[in-house]
């Protein structure tokens, strides 16, 4: 099973070798920033940059080829016959799409297990728990990186299968309607998981039922043989009638994996683990109610795999730091902590930090940096509102910094006496925050992907 010009060509529809010479392992690259020395890169055009404008450069930087569209091909005249010889240069007529198709022939070829997740909050922390108790089982897996979780990044991921593999396992996300049944057609899971449903990317999705029913489409493919697994705790989960067995998870009764007798205070959150009939003690190093949903889904999916209820038990209790998500990083000059949880955020996982902040136990200050909610909607301001309305539940707050548009909104129904300041940009919350480290403080820094708050994250943490 090897990733040659046969199966490429008939995998490719129309696709041409400008050059031919394959390396021993096709690996394959979208970005040059992050691109390795023997990599294909891949020149897809986007809406801020078109990747063949950097596929010289690639070829330069150690690429050992590039994948690109036929009418672009003039690009690679700077090379010599000779030099472009020593290359693998693909020509196809969208590259978008060439890497789709190869990518689904690619998955064709693998019969083990493909488990595949998705949700609005917890995908990221999900798979990377549930990678934890494969490697404690000693089970060989391969796990999507970071936070590829488009079509493109999932076909990057499926291009990376090989035999040698038990598992795999992919992160899954939508913004726009139509394409969780396309990446389930894409991943083919055997195995599919919906972590919950919440008020995400509604401007490209539509209501929270509209959510539910594009989620629900990554069960698309499925068959009797098949198994969902879902958030029992969520009616648009499971008031549905399944075509193929679901296995659910959550705190109530009714479900197979369940969290009993939560408790969620300090640093750490603990409670009862139930595996069907068995009970376990557990102990999370997270104070966040999200932390116990995230690992019952990758506990349903770890015992679905065959993981023993012992290993799965012991990995939980290990610590896992996911950047982005309530990561814990110090200050420099020992000023304290920063809690970075700003890789997204909707309602629901805004409120979730705000609450696992409220626990942290500390006599420091508690500082939140909080910025928009993007692609709410004609929803946004309601949100945003309820956010100021929210921020009631979090009385050890000493003072609050609000970063966007749309959190004007948040700071007209904050309490009454809190300490509140506004700024347009990451940057300029920058300042407002330096100057309220004098002294120790606890930051919780909190905002979408497109508010840049990393960038403030890094400018105040450690590395």
């Amino acid at each position: 099973m090897q990733l040659d010009e046969r199966f490429i060509t008939e995998a490719v529809p129309g696709v041409s070798f400008l050059a031919n010479t394959f390396p021993a392992q096709l690996r394959f690259s979208l970005d040059t920033r992050t691109l390795q020395p023997g990599d294909i890169f891949v020149a897809v055009p986007g809406t801020q940059a078109d990747g063949h404008d950097f596929a010289v450069q690639a070829l330069k930087n150690g690429a050992a080829g590039v994948i690109a569209q036929a009418d672009r091909k003039d690009i690679f005249s700077v090379f010599s016959i000779k030099d472009r010889a020593k290359k693998l240069i693909m020509l196809v007529p969208d590259t978008q799409e060439a890497l789709c198709q190869l990518a689904a022939a690619w998955r064709a070829q693998f019969s083990y297990p493909v488990i595949a997740i998705t949700g609005s909050v917890g995908k990221t922390s999900t798979k990377q728990l549930l990678a934890t108790m494969l490697d404690a089982q000693g089970i060989n897996y391969l796990v999507s990186q970071g936070n590829q979780n488009t079509r493109l990044g999932a076909s990057l991921n499926i291009l990376r299968m090989r035999e040698e593999h038990q598992v795999a396992i992919f992160e899954v996300g939508i913004s726009r309607r139509g394409e969780m049944a396309a990446l389930a057609q894409l991943v083919r899971p055997t195995t599919a998981l919906i972590t919950g449903v919440g008020h995400a990317h509604m401007e490209g999705l539509g209501s929270l039922a509209d959510i539910a029913l594009e989620k629900r489409d990554l069960f698309k493919c499925f068959t009797e043989s098949n198994i969902g697994i879902i958030n029992g705790d969520q009616p648009l989960l499971t008031r549905v009638s399944y075509p193929h067995p679901v296995i659910k998870f959550g705190t109530k009764t009714t479900n197979q994996i369940q969290a009993r007798k939560i408790r969620l205070e300090g640093i750490q959150a603990s409670f009862i683990l139930k595996i069907y009939k068995e009970k376990y003690p557990v102990r999370l190093t997270n104070p966040h109610q999200g932390a116990v949903y995230n690992a019952l889904a990758a506990t349903a999916a770890a015992c679905h795999l065959g993981v023993s209820s012992e290993t799965i038990v012991n990995a939980l209790q290990v610590p896992v730091a996911v950047a982005g998500r309530f990561e814990q990083r110090n200050i420099k000059a020992a000023r304290g902590t920063i809690i970075n949880d700003c890789y997204n955020a909707n309602p629901e996982s805004m409120k979730a930090a705000l609450l696992a902040f409220q626990q942290v136990r500390t006599q420091a200050q508690k500082i939140a940096v909080l910025g928009d909610m993007l692609e709410l909607g004609v929803n946004s301001p309601f949100w945003h509102r309820q956010l100021g309305r929210f921020l009631r539940k979090v009385p050890s707050l000493t003072h609050v910094i609000l970063v966007g548009k749309m959190v004007v909104w948040t700071k007209k129904t904050a309490p009454l006496g809190l300490s509140i300041e506004t700024a347009p940009t990451w940057q300029e919350a920058v300042e407002k925050l330096e100057s309220h480290l004098q002294k120790e403080s606890v930051v919780l820094v909190k905002g979408s992907h497109g508010m840049q708050l990393g960038n403030l994250v890094n400018h105040f943490s450690e590395k």
